[in-house]
C-alpha cells in the first residue's frame, strides 16, 4: 500500500476505469485515497471506495499523483495546474515536455498500457521526464503492476514505438486469428470449426510461449521439416518479419505526430 492520494482524470473511461478498479481491488491506496473525475459525479466505482468529483482541478488539488487517461485531442481543454504534483500521462503521442509546460507538474511520466488492463495482463512501458525521485519511480512501477507487468524505458521515443507494439494489445493477435479463420473457411472448412481452430492457435496454444523460448521453438519446428515447417517457411520467405517491421514503424510515426495524427 502507498500513502499518496491518486487522482485519475478519465477514471470512468475504459482505460482509466480498468486501472481504478485494479488499484481498489489490490488495495494499492487506502480507502478514500483514489479520486476520479467525470461530468456526472456518479459512477459504480464510488461504491467500491473511489471518491468522485466533477471538476478536474479539484481532483488535482486533492491528489499527490494525477493520472491523465483521456484522448490526446482532449488534453488542451483540461486546463489544469498541477504544480508540485506528479503527472502520469496515458496519452499516445503527447510529449512529456508539452505535458510539463501545460500542467506545471514537478514530475511527468509517460506510460502506455494496453487493453489487457481489463484482465490484469497489460505490459506497460513508462518513461520519466527529467530527474525523478526513486520513490516516484517505485510508485509508478507498483501502480502499473496492478494491471500486469511494467518496465521503465530510458528514452521517450521508445514510448512512441512501443505504442505501436505493446500498446496495440490484442490487435495483432486478433488480426492473425481473423486471417487464419478466413483462410480456413476459404478452403472449405465449416465456419464454426475454422473459428475454433484459429482461436486455439492464437489464444490457447500460444500459452506454451510463457515457458518456451520463441526462437528456439521456431528453429525446432523448422528443423523437423513437417507440415508446420512448410507453413513457417512460406511466411518467412514472404518477408513476414519485414512486414511487421513496417507496421510498427507506421504506428510509431502516428504516435510521434501526436495531435497532428
Amino acid at each position: 500500500m502507498i500513502n499518496e492520494t491518486v487522482g485519475i482524470i478519465g477514471g470512468t473511461g475504459w482505460l482509466g476505469g480498468a486501472i481504478a478498479k485494479a488499484v481498489l481491488a489490490k488495495g494499492l491506496v487506502p480507502t478514500g485515497n483514489l479520486i476520479i473525475s467525470n461530468r456526472s459525479g456518479s459512477h459504480p466505482l464510488a461504491q467500491q471506495g473511489a471518491c468522485l468529483v466533477t471538476d478536474n482541478q479539484d481532483l488535482v488539488d486533492r491528489s499527490d499523483v494525477v493520472i491523465i487517461a483521456v484522448r490526446p485531442e482532449h488534453f488542451a481543454s483540461l486546463n489544469i495546474n498541477a504544480a508540485g504534483k506528479t503527472v502520469i500521462s496515458l496519452m499516445a503521442g503527447m510529449t512529456a515536455q508539452t505535458i510539463a509546460a501545460q500542467t506545471q507538474a514537478s514530475a511527468v511520466v509517460r506510460a502506455m498500457p494496453n487493453a489487457a488492463v481489463e484482465i490484469g495482463e497489460s505490459f506497460t512501458p513508462w518513461y520519466c521526464f527529467a530527474q525523478t525521485a526513486a520513490t516516484t519511480k517505485s510508485l509508478v512501477q507498483r501502480l502499473f503492476e496492478c494491471v500486469g507487468t511494467a518496465a521503465e524505458v530510458q528514452q521517450e521515443d521508445y514510448i512512441d514505438y512501443l505504442s505501436a507494439l505493446s500498446g496495440t494489445g490484442p490487435a495483432f493477435p486478433a488480426l492473425l486469428m481473423t486471417a487464419l479463420a478466413n483462410q480456413a473457411m476459404a478452403a472449405g472448412i465449416p465456419p464454426d470449426i475454422a473459428q475454433l481452430a484459429a482461436k486455439n492457435v492464437v489464444v490457447n496454444s500460444s500459452q506454451l510461449l510463457a515457458s518456451h523460448d520463441a526462437q528456439q521453438m521456431i528453429d525446432a519446428l523448422v528443423a523437423y521439416r513437417g507440415v508446420t515447417a512448410a507453413a513457417l517457411q512460406t511466411m518467412i520467405q514472404g518477408h513476414f518479419e519485414e512486414q511487421i517491421g513496417r507496421a510498427l514503424q507506421s504506428g510509431a510515426a502516428v504516435a510521434r505526430k501526436g495531435l497532428q495524427a
